[in-house]
């Protein structure tokens, strides 16, 4: 069987012509490629499988064999895109451009110890002709959407959250409003307007932690099931929604703080009022 792809591969278009079946041909083979996971599925490619490479469909060269399939690192940046890579050893990836001891870009890596900015500093002052970044500067610059829609995502949570505790205090008035004859009755009896101030207080708090406790399940699920969702639809392992404990923590001691702050207002206009206006007769 033989067909032919057009793939992406270090910023130039490349032909690849898949042989399957073709053991004599095993003795021509020049070199060994990594094929992309998604790339080999697409096309039921395997270990083993020996394929055609070229610059074009219609200009296929030597032929190599795949020797690994591997799973790139997941990056937000690639996940929209249909790109497939394949990886091959440089100088039979400069062979097959035809640009021999031509780069585009490249990576470094550095043993421990050796300062990323030093060895910047020293390669700029080496030669001409090339630009080097630290790995972290290139990242912020393609991040730029990502920061973006991080601060989008940040100015809804405060307009939120604002909205929520408005609605929060409106409600606790409302509930404690419903019991005005309960709190005419303590106060005709003796209890104290402290006591009743207490117990509305302490209520809401209970309705506070319960409240926190099953939100936090529902977003916990939320994430769950987003994170299902989209890694299924995009097929890859990026982690779209991402609950820590910190945002646990500061959402729990967030409610707990609108809670208290709603019950305590609420409790302190019904304990400021009289008991024969809470009894409907003042």
């Amino acid at each position: 069987m033989k067909f032919g792809i057009r793939l992406r591969q270090a910023g130039c278009l490349a032909g690849m012509v898949l042989l399957l079946g073709s053991g004599s041909l095993r003795a021509q083979i020049s070199s060994g490629i990594a094929l992309q996971r998604r790339l080999a599925q697409e096309l039921g490619l395997a270990v083993g499988d020996t394929v055609r490479l070229g610059t074009a469909p219609d200009s296929m060269g030597g032929l190599a064999l795949v020797t690994a399939i591997y799973e790139p690192r997941p990056d937000p940046a690639d996940v929209t895109k249909r790109d497939r890579h394949v990886r091959l050893h440089l100088p039979e990836l400069a062979a097959l451009l035809g640009a021999p001891d031509q780069v585009d870009r490249f990576g470094l890596g550095l043993v421990p110890g050796v300062s990323a900015d030093t060895a910047v500093a020293q390669l700029q002052r080496n030669a001409f002709g090339y630009q080097v970044y630290r790995s972290d500067a290139i990242a912020s610059e393609s991040s730029q959407t990502f920061l973006v829609v991080s601060r989008f995502h940040r100015a809804i949570a405060v307009i939120t959250i604002v909205a929520s505790a408005v609605f929060l205090l409106c409600i606790m008035l409302l509930k404690v409003e419903e019991r005005r004859m309960d709190a005419a009755v303590m106060r005709f009896v003796g209890v104290r307007r402290r006591t009743i101030f207490g117990a509305l207080v302490l209520e809401a708090a209970l309705v506070a932690v319960l409240g926190s406790g099953l939100g936090t399940l529902l977003a916990l699920g939320a994430g769950l099931a987003t994170n299902a969702y989209y890694r299924r639809f995009f097929d890859t392992a990026l982690t779209f929604s991402l609950i820590t404990p910190t945002i646990v923590v500061f959402s729990v001691a967030l409610s707990l703080g609108l809670g208290l702050a709603a019950g305590a207002v609420a409790a302190w206009r019904l304990v400021r009022t009289r008991p024969m206006v809470l009894w409907g007769r003042g």
